[in-house]
């Protein structure tokens, strides 16, 4: 019975992550990964995995003070595993043993990876991994030799390559807890090279896998690009800028009050790029102003790229929406973009894939709110944060119950994963009837 069912890509990804957090919870459940020598609970271990296999960086424990070096490898390679997609792991691993990859390996691979064509998924694939090692340890060496004087060598390297993989893969897990616990990197606020090391990883992993090939293969040759490419790089750069100057303008009043000009201008740097999915924070995200915080919330929900190692709606549905509503108040048929026409489909799942957020993340505070008294604000940030595997916080997620913790968990899971797959992954089998009913009219306001 079991030999007959067979799962699709989508259902195939959904089940292989949950798999691996099954497995890493239980891991961080072991006396071994815990500095106490006492395990920790099942849901405490789960929400840990999710978030680290999700790379969200929402966490119920400082890392460095709860975890050994062992639990802190296991979700070091939970954070990459997460970050690459479990199925470029597998494929990295058939090339490595040289065994055929056969079509549905390569179906899979491109809906992991988020390739436009099954062709040349397997080189994709292999220029991922290349690409991964290369910006990571040159991540790493850098941070290695800026913590070195501060951790000793071992110590050092060891928090290099741990920050260098979490900024990559857009994580938000530090080890700064060895300084002060849940700090995250604001005792580095005023150092410029752990600000620009960060940050230029986070906007690296963010920006997506096939846009590092179109670069890898093009070169600077910005007019051959393919429009995917040219929407992800002028989207980025221009939401970045946009962001610099609104967090410099919101917050000179509050969190970058007393704060020198350069340390103004390198906070709200590292606040324009960090809520995209990133979570590691300079500043105190819960001192941020009112409008601060819904901005951050609007960024968290947009994220990075399709393909990449960041989560959100995905810019590249931001910016489709965006110029749909242009297309209709000008009254016009196609949405373009730089002389493209978009495919009405791309334009549906763009709107489908924003509905289901807002409604999982509304779903999701309203539950948490039920089960316990915390302030609206507080908690949609956290499930904005979640949702968008961001991992930037109020400081209530310690707080939860252990009920709260489990919805958050649903909310990375499904921001990771991606809510419109995992709703496709149920129905993937499910027979579409060619009757169609009658077409009626509603009033639309």
């Amino acid at each position: 019975m079991l030999k007959d069912v067979r799962l699709g890509a989508k259902q195939t990804i959904a089940l292989g992550f949950a798999v691996i957090i099954l497995v890493g919870s239980i891991l961080l459940m072991l006396p071994i990964s815990n500095k106490s020598g006492v395990g920790i609970g099942f849901v405490d271990a789960l929400f840990t995995a999710t978030s680290a296999t999700c790379v969200t960086g929402l966490v119920v424990f400082d890392t460095w003070s709860q975890f050994t070096f062992f639990g802190q490898m296991v979700i070091l390679i939970l954070i990459q595993i997460g970050g690459l997609g479990f199925m470029t792991i597998a494929i990295l691993f058939s090339i490595v043993l040289g065994k055929r990859i056969g079509l549905r390996e390569r179906s899979y691979a491109m809906e992991a990876v988020s390739s436009m064509q099954i062709s040349g998924v397997v080189r994709l694939v292999k220029h991922i991994v290349v690409g991964t090692l290369i910006f990571e340890l040159l991540g790493a060496i850098i941070l290695s030799i800026k913590f070195y004087p501060i951790f000793g060598l071992g110590q050092g390297i060891w928090f290099g390559v741990f920050h260098s993989v979490s900024a990559f893969c857009n994580a938000g897990f530090d080890l700064m807890g060895a300084l002060e616990p849940y700090s995250s990197l604001t005792l580095f606020s005023s150092d410029m090279i752990v600000n620009l090391v960060i940050a230029t990883l986070i906007i690296i992993g963010g920006i997506g896998f096939v846009v590092w090939d179109d670069v890898f293969n093009r070169g600077l040759k910005f007019k051959k690009y393919k429009l995917h490419s040219k929407v992800v790089l002028i989207s980025t750069f221009s939401l970045i800028a946009l962001s610099f100057i609104v967090f410099m303008v919101l917050e000179k009043d509050t969190v970058l009050y007393g704060l020198s000009i350069k340390e103004k201008v390198m906070a709200s740097i590292f606040h324009s790029i960090t809520p995209r999915t990133a979570g590691f924070n300079t500043i105190d995200t819960a001192s941020l102003s009112e409008g601060g915080t819904m901005f951050t919330m609007l960024l968290m929900f947009i994220g990075a790229s399709p393909g990449s190692t960041g989560g959100g709606i995905k810019i590249t549905t931001f910016v489709v929406i965006i110029m749909s509503i242009i297309t209709y108040l000008r009254k016009q048929e196609d949405v373009n973009i730089f002389g493209r026409r978009i495919n009405s489909n791309i334009v549906k799942r763009s709107f489908y894939s924003s509905a289901y957020y807002m409604i999982l993340i509304f779903i999701g505070s309203f539950l948490i709110m039920i089960f316990q008294n915390m302030q609206f604000k507080e908690v949609i940030f956290e499930a904005f944060s979640a949702i968008g595997t961001v991992g930037l916080s109020m400081g209530i997620t310690r707080d939860l119950t252990w009920i709260s913790r489990l919805l958050i968990v649903i909310l990375m899971y499904s921001g990771r994963v991606g809510s419109l797959t995992i709703f496709m992954a149920v129905a993937e089998n499910r027979v579409i009837s060619k009757v169609r009913n009658p077409e009626e009219k509603i009033i639309i306001g």
